[in-house]
């Protein structure tokens, strides 16, 4: 996958599309998702440019994952559902779901959200 700088995270990097900011800083961008699946749905974005997780954890910088995950740690503790427990997704290319080209992590919570996914047959392709 390459990346697309014209994707809706970059976009609302650059300041070209609104969003509902909750924290900020020189690493990542975290804000309200506009179609929550949840009480608490969140989007925590890398700064720079990442595909998804697996380029991110193997091209960025270690100040750069250092500064995401602690952005991540820090938007749930302001979202206050780490003592009921939350969810934290990165989907990673088609069969996964993900939607837009940038690396972004989901935290969901404030409810009891149920089993992670659906029961699949494994041996289907």
């Amino acid at each position: 996958m390459t990346y697309d700088s014209s994707n809706i995270f970059a976009r609302i990097l650059r300041g070209e599309i609104p969003c509902r900011k909750i924290a900020e800083d020189d690493y990542f961008l975290a804000f309200h998702d506009i179609t929550p699946h949840a009480p608490v749905h969140a989007l925590v974005i890398p700064k720079a440019k990442f595909t998804d997780a697996q380029d991110f954890h193997t091209n960025a910088a270690i100040e750069e994952i250092v500064g995401f995950y602690k952005g991540v740690a820090h938007v749930v503790d302001m979202l206050g559902v780490h003592a009921a427990g939350f969810r934290q997704i990165s989907n990673c290319g088609a069969n996964a779901g993900q939607e837009v080209p940038h690396y972004h992590v989901h935290i969901l919570g404030g409810c009891k959200l149920g089993p992670m996914l659906s029961r699949v047959d494994a041996s289907a392709e």
